[in-house]
């Protein structure tokens, strides 16, 4: 009895560090991803801002400014765009990788409830067995009598 018992719980232990290792290699693909898209979208953005900052500092008069200022507003705009666009991103891959461990969840769960299911189907039958065949040892029992 112990030895069946300890087959189920080294499967079911098994099977849940499957799952664990599983979940947290998605996790993991997911940073790594997420980190090297707001890196190069870090270094995209500081390469636009310090060619523009190169331009800036050789403005010497008000004239040069006004040459200037537009294309500032304009890097300025594209550093918040960019930055929207990549928090969308992240979000969803986010979102993706987290429905990918949902279903790892899921498919724990059924194979849980199946399993379960199982061992308490058989239970009833040997329970419906035994008390069967102690129905009939009484019935025995009560014709010798």
């Amino acid at each position: 009895m112990y030895q069946q018992f300890n087959e189920q719980f080294a499967v079911a232990t098994r099977q849940f560090a499957e799952a664990a290792a599983q979940v947290n290699r998605l996790a993991i693909e997911n940073t790594e991803a997420l980190f090297g898209l707001q890196l190069a979208a870090i270094e995209d953005r500081a390469n636009a801002t310090f060619a523009f900052l190169g331009e800036f500092a050789e403005v010497r008069d008000a004239d040069g400014l006004k040459k200037i200022w537009p294309k500032g507003v304009q890097v300025a705009r594209e550093n918040v765009e960019r930055g929207v666009a990549v928090g969308q991103e992240v979000i969803g891959r986010t979102t993706k990788a987290n429905e990918q461990i949902g279903d790892i969840a899921k498919s724990q769960l059924e194979a849980a409830v199946k399993t379960t299911q199982a061992n308490a189907e058989q239970v009833a039958k040997s329970v419906t067995e035994k008390a069967e065949s102690f129905a009939k040892g009484a019935t025995k029992a009560a014709k010798a009598k």
